[in-house]
């Protein structure tokens, strides 16, 4: 496995809110990686650290074997991309305007607006299936478009490495699996995805590798088909559950044994 973004020995936090210590990760060149874990585990502050939005008090972030730190903010924006959580679009801006700003690190001022830079935004609005969207103000969609219209403008970015967080809030289910497809099919073209994803089972599906954290750090990380089990599940999630084949894809599928029913007098509960 190669990797061109890494993570050695990063303390990582807010103020004197400590969230993570010595934590390592390598993300996996042209692979998608999920990361998954409970609520407030450090998925999402790994993240802000790997796109320069929380700098580390210890340890280094590295892309190309070079300190990210170093890098000048544009070049470092058409290296890797991130589609954060709860975004909040300008007043009155239509989604073309909006898919437009994924082309900003590829402008100086120098350049002018370019054919290429329009077939990039017309190719992401087209993928993200916002193009009849196009003149109509981000503020009168729905929340799903909305996070269509955000997908979108990350994709126009046209970066190697796109990180997301939390990418299916707000979609309804068709548009999470059509949008877990589309990463998927980046990963296919060669791109490097990395997204925090809450759904197990959906991130077993469409990923190659997991990246399961617990209180800041990590608990396993590798191939789905290795790592994910009734183990990790109560480990991680606290979930107890079974882990059987998915009958579609043949990846694992967590099916959680809360709530299932009790077996009748004098039948013995299976032992899972």
């Amino acid at each position: 496995m190669t990797a061109r973004l890494t993570a050695r020995e990063l303390t990582l936090g807010y103020g004197d809110r400590v969230i993570s210590t010595r934590l390592s990760v390598d993300i996996p060149d042209r692979a998608f990686t999920a990361v998954v874990g409970p609520n407030a585990c450090g998925k999402s502050t790994l993240l802000r650290a790997f796109v320069r939005l929380l700098g580390p008090a210890a340890g280094t972030v590295a892309l190309d074997g070079r300190d990210i730190a170093s890098y000048r903010p544009r070049s470092y924006a058409r290296a890797v991309g991130f589609l954060p959580q709860d975004l909040v679009a300008p007043e009155s801006i239509t989604v073309h305007q909006l898919v437009r700003r994924g082309r900003f690190p590829h402008q100086s001022l120098l350049s002018t607006w370019s054919a290429r830079d329009e077939e990039a935004v017309a190719a992401a609005m087209a993928a993200s299936e916002v193009a009849d969207l196009a003149d109509r103000p981000v503020a009168t969609l729905s929340g799903g478009q909305r996070q269509r219209v955000w997908i979108a403008m990350a994709l126009a970015q046209q970066t190697d490495h796109l990180l997301l967080d939390e990418p299916t809030s707000f979609l309804d289910i068709t548009h999470q699996y059509q949008l877990l497809a589309l990463l998927a099919r980046l990963r296919d073209e060669g791109r490097t995805i990395v997204a925090v994803l809450h759904d197990i089972n959906q991130a077993c599906r469409f990923a190659d590798h997991v990246v399961a954290m617990k209180d800041g750090r990590i608990v396993a990380e590798g191939a789905c088909a290795e790592v994910v089990d009734a183990t990790l599940m109560q480990e991680v999630f606290d979930l107890p559950s079974i882990v059987v084949p998915d009958p579609v894809t043949g990846t694992p599928m967590v099916v959680p044994t809360i709530g299932a029913p009790s077996p009748a007098p004098g039948v013995p509960r299976r032992a899972w």
